[in-house]
């Protein structure tokens, strides 16, 4: 849902404000038709909304200027990682400028010891890692694309090793953000923990740049483990992975990562890379530890596989071949886009309590049937996340209001069962309409008035997360 209260900015602040930033940054200012359509949203089936003007921003000073110079006009301020979110974050609504973050890619400092290190917020999960391999150390969040770590920040993004790892809420320690009048605050420092005032590093974590713009993280780092062991399970339903899932849940098993591909879905990955895989339900795990730990690992959830219906349960330390499962996975999307030439496709996603997550994956396929829609099932199964990514012709009115009547169903579902309309996609524009029946009127209400309090003149990326009155 786009928030059509919002009204664009007035020709003549744009204009002043694309003079001021002109004369400060030169050509980094670009005004370019095929620059802005660059930097609005166009990965999924919301339409793009193109800022009226990019700013390069290379250092923090930068930022600040930029906000110091819209503010006054009242002039929106977007920021821009990679542009892989999903939910139409990065559009510019009422335009205005958007500031691309990826030249601030500095690695500012590295505390092995402490496991952790301070980075600027353009600095990519895959550059991160490549950085720190050699030193025995790795930053574990991983949500499929190369994102920044600034914008899987401010999406509160999560991955595929969420389930031993946790999200980006649990792996930020400190934030410097540039609020409302160009000034820097600070949320934190690098202690492992503090009761210090109230917690404004998690204010801003999946505030999707609504309250600021994040310049700086200090962020956890973990031990790279002995032994890596990746894993393959196919299953006879889609309840049977689901339930030996929960199970592998309840009994402790350390899995590190632990994903559910549905029949379709492992049908799009055979074409899509080359595999062999059955073409019923699987299950993709890895392993983390001691080379005792990972065997004593996989011979657990072996033994819950085949009480639930799973095949031969294979796994493997050679790097090479968890590399190729590995890379399958990551390559769903465009494996499902492969599937249906042309068609759109809308990714979304939900997440529910461990308990319900066989309920919901398996209501879920049949109302894809009953509906005649194709959307391969994925998911981060161990905490209950999973993901739909829906093929749609576009031009089709009846097939996309199938689809719409789809999306819908699927989140009443999952808020039915006590989760949430997304587990780690965020809200931006696309998912707005579903936040007051999740988390009632006095929420919203609440959110305003944080809004209000930090973002008075709502210039920082107007019309996400929270819904129009």
């Amino acid at each position: 849902m786009i928030d059509n209260q919002l009204q664009r900015v007035a020709p003549k602040a744009i204009a002043a404000a694309i003079e001021a930033l002109a004369a400060r940054f030169g050509n980094r200012l670009i005004t370019s038709a095929s620059v802005r359509e660059q930097h609005a949203h166009s990965t999924t089936w919301l339409p793009a909304q193109p800022p009226d003007a990019v700013v390069l921003a290379r250092e923090t000073k930068d930022i600040q200027d930029v906000v110091r110079i819209c503010a006054p006009l009242r002039v929106p301020v977007i920021a821009f990682g990679t542009g892989t979110s999903l939910e139409g974050h990065i559009n510019a609504p009422a335009g205005g400028v958007c500031i691309d973050l990826r030249e601030m890619n500095r690695i500012l400092d590295v505390h092995v010891e402490d496991l952790d290190c301070v980075i600027e917020p353009g600095v990519t999960r895959k550059a991160l890692n490549e950085h720190l391999r050699d030193r025995g150390v790795f930053f574990p969040i991983d949500p499929g694309a190369d994102a920044s770590i600034g914008g899987m920040a401010s999406t509160r993004a999560s991955g595929t090793n969420a389930v031993r790892y946790g999200t980006m809420r649990d792996n930020v320690l400190a934030l410097k953000v540039v609020r409302g009048d160009g000034e820097i605050i600070t949320t934190g420092t690098r202690a492992k923990k503090s009761a210090a005032g109230y917690d404004l590093t998690h204010l801003f974590l999946g505030a999707e740049g609504t309250l600021g713009i994040i310049s700086e993280l200090t962020i956890k780092l973990r031990g790279i483990p002995d032994t890596i062991a990746a894993a393959a399970c196919s299953f006879e339903t889609v309840e049977g992975a689901c339930n030996a899932v929960i199970l592998a849940m309840q009994t402790a098993i350390p899995v590190a990562r632990i994903e559910l591909l549905n029949a379709t879905q492992v049908r799009c990955c055979n074409a899509y890379s080359k595999l062999t895989l059955p073409e019923t339900p699987l299950l993709l795990l890895e392993f983390h530890g001691s080379a005792a730990e990972v065997a004593e690992q996989s011979k657990n959830f072996a033994a819950i596989a085949k009480e639930c219906g799973g095949g031969e349960f294979s796994w493997t330390t050679r790097p090479e071949d968890r590399s190729k499962l590995w890379q399958a996975r990551h390559d769903a999307y465009w494996s499902v886009r492969a599937l249906r030439p042309g068609a759109g496709v809308v990714a979304t996603d939900v997440c529910v309590p461990i308990s319900r997550l066989a309920d919901c994956v398996v209501e879920t396929e049949a109302d894809l049937q009953r509906l005649n829609l194709t959307a391969p099932i994925v998911g981060h199964v161990g905490d209950g996340n999973f993901h739909c990514s829906l093929l749609c012709d576009v031009n089709d009115p009846e097939e996309m209001a199938r689809g719409e009547e789809f999306m819908h169903r699927l989140v009443e579902r999952a808020q039915a069962m006590d989760g949430t309309c997304t587990g780690e996609h965020g809200i931006g524009q696309g998912k707005q309409k579903y936040m007051v029946a999740e988390l009632g009127p006095e929420a919203i209400e609440a959110m305003r008035a944080v809004k209000k309090a930090l973002d008075p003149d709502n210039i920082f990326n107007p019309g996400k997360i929270i819904p129009p009155l």
